[in-house]
């Protein structure tokens, strides 16, 4: 466990999925601690898939193979490959057991940065072998509602922006794939209201660039935490169907998301893939920001 901190944050990143475990300003947990009645995980990283594949099986050049649930990275050691005061960068190299579920080597990198209220989370894939290399990657961190209420069941507000008066969305339908049938999620001022049914759909996936920021509001709308981002597709998802009372949302930027449902075809063929030629690399970052700290 590695800790960053200036003088208005502190961080804590995990060497296990080098995951993000920790951001605390003012004494307050930003955070989601990974309490396992609800989820237990805080931040971790999506790769080399984003969602599922159908059935838990995809096709590369006619041989099938078998991956769970937004890959493998998030499940691995990483190495710390650098670190000064206020930056760190982890590695996880492609091995003999990620060749048996992905047939591609890689080098992946996950880093932090820490610029004042801001953390900055960056990527970098590198296709170390002398084909092409198809891949997703995506985020998927979690952050408390501010004195959540678990009473009164409030929440708080995401703020998409002023001029959103509405989103078009996707969710999972069937085995955590998508029908891809399109709907419309309706915002007062830019705004939705969380409450314990506003997750019915299980996970809103907002996809063609419609976003590049989400703020976490409080109850009363003074906002506290904002994600920013440039991937063109970012979701938003809290198991509050099954768990009425549970005190966190999660913001997930991606560059990819699961299967259509009955989808057969080759991997390179899947929606919002990412094509990396030999010798290449991938690179992306989005932000937390503590807005309630400047």
């Amino acid at each position: 466990m590695k800790t960053l901190s200036n003088d208005k944050i502190s961080i804590q990143v995990a060497d296990h999925g080098a995951e993000l475990v920790s951001i605390v300003a003012n004494e307050t947990e930003y955070l989601w601690q990974a309490d396992p009645r609800f989820w237990g995980r805080h931040s971790p990283i999506l790769f080399p898939i984003v969602g599922r594949v159908w059935n838990n099986s995809y096709r590369h050049k006619g041989k099938s193979y078998e991956l769970g649930q937004h890959g493998f990275a998030r499940d691995m050691d990483f190495q710390l490959t650098y670190e000064e005061e206020n930056a760190l960068i982890y590695s996880l190299e492609s091995n003999e057991e990620t060749l048996k579920k992905y047939p591609f080597t890689f080098v992946l990198e996950i880093g932090y940065r820490l610029k004042g209220n801001r953390i900055e989370v960056m990527w970098s894939v590198q296709n170390t072998g002398n084909e092409n290399m198809y891949f997703q990657i995506g985020a998927h961190p979690a952050f408390y509602y501010r004195d959540f209420d678990t009473v009164t069941q409030e929440k708080g507000f995401l703020d998409f922006g002023k001029d959103k008066k509405t989103l078009e969305y996707i969710s999972p339908t069937e085995k955590g794939c998508t029908s891809n049938e399109r709907q419309s999620l309706t915002l007062n001022n830019g705004m939705l209201e969380l409450t314990p049914a506003t997750f019915q759909c299980d996970t809103y996936m907002f996809d063609n660039s419609q976003l590049k920021k989400i703020t976490l509001t409080d109850k009363s709308k003074t906002p506290y935490l904002s994600v920013e981002f440039d991937s063109p597709l970012v979701a938003i998802w809290s198991p509050s169907v099954s768990h009425p009372d549970v005190p966190f949302v999660c913001i997930e930027p991606w560059y990819g998301r699961c299967d259509s449902v009955g989808y057969k075809g080759e991997f390179k063929d899947r929606e919002w893939m990412q094509t990396l030629e030999p010798d290449k690399s991938f690179d992306a970052s989005y932000s937390i920001v503590l807005e309630d700290i400047k």
